[in-house]
Formats: C-alpha cells, sequence, structure tokens
C-alpha cells in the first residue's frame, strides 16, 4: 500500500484548501468523458427518464446501504439541478448499446470534502460509481470501464495528474472491482458518515 503521508492534506491553520480558495478559481467544471470499447458516458437529464432511474437506483439496498442517499424523487430533483448548474460535480450515466448501466459522480477533489483529508491538486478528479440494477454486479464491469473512464479523463483534462475513488471500507465488492480497474489503495481517512478507503489511479 501507498503511503498515505504521500496524499495527506497539511494539518496548519490554512493549508487546507476550501472550496472557495482562490487557487480554484479558473478551474472549470469536471469534464464529460468521451468513452472508448463501447462504452458511453452523457450528463444526466432530471427532465426526462433519467431522473427516475438514479431515484430508483438509489433506493436499491446494496447502493443505500454505502451511498445513504435514499432520499425522495424530489429532493433527488433538487440535488442533480444543483450539481448541473455548479462546477464541483457532473452527474453521468454510462453505459452500453444506449443502456445505462451505472451512475457516477465526476468531481472536482479540491472543491469537495475529501480535500480536507487529502492534498488534493487543483484539477484533480474524483468519481463515485453505484451499478444500481443488482443483476448487473458482480459482472466485472466496474472493473472494464475504469481503464476507459480514466483515460478519457486524462485526456479531457490533461491538466489532470490524479483521478481518486473513496469506497467505503466495509464495500469490499467496490474495493476489489476499483482495485482491479486500476486504482491503488493509498490509506483510510475519516469522511462524513464513513470511514473510507482512498485509491488513486496516477497519469
Amino acid at each position: 500500500m501507498t503511503n498515505l503521508d504521500d496524499y495527506r492534506a497539511v494539518s496548519r491553520p490554512g493549508a487546507n484548501r476550501p472550496p472557495e480558495d482562490a487557487d480554484l478559481v479558473g478551474v472549470p467544471a469536471p469534464p464529460l468523458p468521451d468513452l472508448t470499447a463501447g462504452w458511453t458516458a452523457r450528463a444526466v437529464d432530471p427532465d426526462t427518464f433519467d431522473l427516475e432511474l438514479v431515484h430508483r437506483w438509489m433506493q436499491s439496498p446494496h447502493v443505500a446501504a454505502f451511498w445513504q442517499q435514499a432520499w425522495s424523487r424530489e429532493l433527488w430533483e433538487r440535488e442533480l439541478r444543483a450539481q448541473l448548474a455548479g462546477v464541483h460535480s457532473l452527474p453521468c450515466l454510462v453505459g452500453r448499446d444506449g443502456t445505462p448501466m451505472m451512475y457516477l459522480e465526476i468531481y472536482r477533489a479540491a472543491r469537495d470534502q475529501v480535500a480536507r483529508c487529502y492534498r488534493a491538486a487543483p484539477h484533480d478528479i474524483g468519481v463515485h460509481v453505484a451499478v444500481g440494477d443488482l443483476a448487473l454486479t458482480d459482472r466485472g464491469l466496474v472493473r472494464s470501464v475504469l481503464p476507459v473512464l480514466t483515460e478519457a479523463l486524462f485526456e479531457a483534462d490533461p491538466r489532470c495528474t490524479r483521478v481518486l475513488m473513496e469506497p467505503d471500507v466495509r464495500n469490499k465488492r467496490a474495493i476489489a472491482s476499483f482495485h482491479a480497474g486500476g486504482f491503488e489503495p493509498v490509506g483510510e481517512v475519516l469522511l462524513p458518515g464513513k470511514v473510507a478507503l482512498l485509491m488513486i489511479h496516477s497519469r
């Protein structure tokens, strides 16, 4: 395991970058990756069935156990619209042959709560992944798409040198998939609502 101290946020007053820090002025919203190898990614459109799909997936017990966002449809609509209007996170649907298979949130780590325990560079990108349909889990989908996704993110933002994920340490299925998909475990970090394993894929 890589030494977490190489990535840990500096523990002195003012050292950890808050979301409004001037260092982030000019850093664009996270990019929409142009996937290959048969995969597609598009931004969620809350004015379509996308909203129903994301809402339903988040109610699934295997997702809700770790995302803790089994919210109402109305709250999810507000959440998606807020993400789409901001520069922190981009909600996406990833799939094949026109069929959505995963919900992703692609986010700027330096604008996220993870920056309080991880020394994020302004262009670092984080990813949250949920496979909403239980029947599609344990089929190697995540480990297959992650190399394609990280390559597309690096291509979309040439100044991005690291893509990160922070699964709950109890989510052994996700951790195994992320590791198989090219992400190396760095160490455990404490985030709101969970102890997470910080995992990094470097350019």
